[in-house]
C-alpha cells in the first residue's frame, strides 16, 4: 500500500489476487477488483440487482465494435448521470487545443526552453497547465498537444475529466496522486501515468511543488509497439505497467466537476464525490509505469539505430508505420558500437519531435538542455549534435562507454506542432539555441588523405 495516507473516507481494496502495493500488473489486462467483499458480480455484467444496492455501468473507451473493445464494467453508489447536471462554460486560458495557430507566432524553427519556473502563484492541476504545442484537430480526434504542468495545490472537492483525450503524464519534480474513479495512482519522477479519456479524477500534491510534462493524445489510445525482429523481450514489458485496485469515496459534500469537451471547458456542481465505484472489471483503466524498468536495445557492432528503437508506447494513426504519437525514452545505456559516430546523427524527419529532460544530460546536447527543459524540432527541419558534441564523438576513444545519469524523452507526432502564444512569448525560450550549430566548421578538403589537388 502507499506510504501516504488515503484521503479521508476512502476505502481501497486489499488482498486482491496479483496485487502489489495497491496495484495490479499487466498492460491491457482484463482486471477485476472490489473494495467490498462480494461487490463484483460473477458470471455476468448486469444482474437484476447488484450487491450493496450498487448500480452497474459500463465505461467504453472504444466503439462497441472495435477489436478488441476496451471497456470496464463499474459497480457504483450512484450512476454517473447523478454526477452530471447543467454545465457552465469556463475559461482555462493557458490550456489550448488544436487547431491553435496563432498568426503572430512562427512555429517553423528549432526551439529550446529552460524549465518553466514555479513561482509564488497557487496552482492546481487545471490552473497550472501550460500548453506548449498543439498538432492536428481535437474535433476530428487526430493529433496531440504537449503541456507543462505546474502544481502547488491539491484539488479539494474538485474533479476533472477529458472527453477529448488520453493523458500521458511525465513527472519531473515532486509527487502527485491521481485519485480516480477506478483507484489511486501515485507518480513521481522516473515514472509515468496514463489517464484514459472520460475517467473522472482528482489530483493531489503529495510532495510539492510539482512540475512535469503531459502529452494529450486526441487519437487512438496508446499501445505497446510491435517489437518486430527484437522478439518477445526487452523495451517495455507488459507486467511492469500497473493498474490500481478499486477504491471509493462515499462523501456527501458540494463538489465541482470540470469537463474538457471539444477543446472547451465546462463545469457542473453536484452534491457528492463522484469517486464512488466500489468494484470494477475490464481492460479500460488508468496505469502507471516505472521508466527504470525499460530495457533499451541498441547497436552492438556498428552504426547508430533510429530513435524509434527506444519507443515505450505508440498511438497509431491511419497510416501504417506512421504514428499519431510515439513516446520515446532515452535513458542510461551502454554504447559499444565500433568505428561509429555514436550520438544521434544529423537529420530531417517527417515526424515533429518535442523533447523533455527529466534529469541529467542528453548526449547530443550536453549543454543548455537542462532538467525540466524542453526542445522542439518540427517536421523536416534539420537538427543534430552541437559542435562540441560532434567534435567529442568524432575523436574520442571508442571503448565501451556507459551513458549514465540521463533520462530524456520525446513526444513525436506525424503532424506539425504549432507553438502557443505562451510557448513563444511567456515561457523561458532560449533565444540563442539556434546558434549552437553556428560554430560547426567546413572540414571538406577534397581528398581522402586531407590534401586538396586542383
Amino acid at each position: 500500500m502507499s506510504t501516504h495516507d488515503l484521503p479521508q473516507g476512502m476505502i481501497r481494496a486489499t488482498g486482491t489476487t496479483g496485487t502489489h502495493e495497491g496495484y495490479m500488473p499487466g498492460f491491457g489486462n482484463d482486471f477485476e477488483t472490489e473494495a467490498l467483499p462480494g461487490a463484483l458480480p460473477q458470471g455476468m455484467n448486469s444482474p437484476q440487482k447488484c450487491s450493496y444496492g450498487l448500480y452497474a455501468e459500463q465505461l467504453s473507451g472504444t466503439a462497441f465494435t472495435a477489436n478488441p473493445p476496451e471497456r470496464t464494467w463499474c459497480y457504483r453508489i450512484r450512476p454517473s448521470v447523478k454526477h452530471s447536471t447543467r454545465y457552465t462554460k469556463i475559461d482555462l486560458p493557458y490550456w489550448k487545443s488544436a487547431p491553435c495557430v496563432d498568426p503572430d507566432v512562427i512555429s517553423l524553427g528549432q526551439y529550446r526552453w529552460n524549465p518553466v519556473p514555479l513561482g509564488e502563484e497557487k496552482l492546481t492541476w487545471l490552473t497550472g497547465m501550460r500548453t506548449m504545442t498543439t498538432a492536428g484537430d481535437v474535433n476530428t480526434q487526430v493529433g496531440m498537444a504537449s503541456h507543462i504542468y505546474l502544481v502547488t495545490e491539491s484539488m479539494v472537492d474538485e474533479y476533472f475529466f477529458s472527453a477529448d483525450s488520453e493523458l500521458l503524464v511525465v513527472p519531473q519534480q515532486g509527487k502527485l496522486r491521481f485519485a480516480t474513479e477506478l483507484g489511486i495512482i501515485d507518480v513521481e519522477p522516473k515514472e509515468i501515468a496514463i489517464i484514459p479519456r472520460g475517467l473522472v479524477y482528482r489530483v493531489e500534491v503529495l510532495e510539492g511543488p510539482c512540475r512535469g510534462f503531459v502529452c494529450e493524445n486526441y487519437g487512438q489510445k496508446f499501445e505497446m509497439p510491435g517489437r518486430g525482429p527484437i522478439g518477445a523481450n526487452c523495451l517495455a514489458n507488459p507486467r511492469d505497467f500497473k493498474a490500481p485496485v478499486a477504491a471509493f469515496e462515499d462523501r456527501e459534500v458540494p463538489s465541482k466537476i470540470t469537463v474538457k469537451w471539444c477543446g472547451a471547458f465546462h463545469e457542473t456542481q453536484i452534491g457528492q464525490s463522484p469517486l464512488d465505484i466500489v468494484a470494477w472489471h475490464g481492460n479500460y483503466a488508468p496505469m502507471k509505469y516505472d521508466l527504470r524498468t525499460y530495457c533499451p536495445v541498441g547497436a552492438i557492432l556498428f552504426d547508430h539505430p533510429d530513435p524509434s528503437i527506444f519507443t515505450v508506447l505508440t498511438a497509431p494513426s491511419g497510416v501504417p508505420g506512421t504514428a499519431n504519437i510515439d513516446f520515446v525514452l532515452f535513458r542510461e545505456r551502454w554504447l559499444v558500437a565500433e568505428n561509429t559516430f555514436r550520438p544521434p546523427w544529423y537529420h530531417k524527419n517527417i515526424m515533429s519531435e518535442l523533447m523533455g529532460n527529466i534529469y541529467g544530460q542528453y548526449d547530443a546536447k550536453p549543454e543548455g538542455f537542462v532538467p525540466g527543459g524542453t526542445s522542439l524540432h518540427n517536421m523536416m527541419l534539420p537538427h543534430g549534435p552541437d559542435r562540441d558534441a560532434f567534435e567529442k564523438a568524432s575523436t574520442r576513444n571508442l571503448g565501451p562507454d556507459k551513458l549514465d545519469n540521463t533520462m530524456s524523452f520525446m513526444f513525436e507526432t506525424r503532424f506539425p506542432q504549432h507553438l502557443t502564444a505562451f510557448a513563444a512569448k511567456e515561457a523561458p525560450l532560449q533565444d540563442n539555441y539556434i546558434d549552437c550549430w553556428e560554430s560547426l566548421e567546413k572540414k571538406f578538403d577534397g581528398t581522402p588523405d586531407g590534401t586538396w589537388h586542383k
